[in-house]
């Protein structure tokens, strides 16, 4: 199967993200949102927000921020390098001593996309996969 790349200027727009966590000692968490990718400079600024339960723990609204580069690279909101986007999907890591973190990014039903978290580490250990949908037209 032939993916075509992705380009920053395919993700500008909102986005339904729908996220499952599954920690290694068995417990889940769930985390249901919007994400958006919105033009800054020549990235873009991304932005989630929603709800997020956590076995046996009232829902809590959650957000978080990146920066992304026009290159797919992604930076932490100050200034640090997260990780590169495979263009085509595949694999990423960044590892945060003492834990390493590794994801997959899954482009072969775009517009809908899957984005998978492997972490193994002393500190941390769970998979999140998140489903993104289109939900605004600048969604390519």
């Amino acid at each position: 199967m032939t993916i075509t790349p992705r380009h920053l200027h395919d993700f500008l727009g909102t986005w339904s993200l729908d996220r499952r966590i599954e920690q290694a000692d068995g417990q889940t968490g769930h985390f249901i949102g919007q994400a958006r990718w919105t033009p800054q400079g020549e990235g873009a600024l991304y932005a989630e927000a929603g709800q997020l339960t956590l076995d046996g723990h009232p829902p809590m609204q959650a957000e978080r921020r990146y920066r992304w580069g026009a290159d797919m690279t992604v930076w932490f909101e100050d200034g640090r390098f997260f990780h590169a986007v495979p263009p085509q999907g595949g694999d990423s890591a960044h590892w945060c001593a003492p834990d390493e973190y590794e994801v997959r990014y899954e482009f072969g039903d775009w517009p809908k996309f899957r984005v998978t978290w492997q972490v193994r580490g002393p500190r941390k250990s769970y998979r999140m996969t998140g489903l993104y949908q289109p939900l605004s037209t600048e969604c390519r």
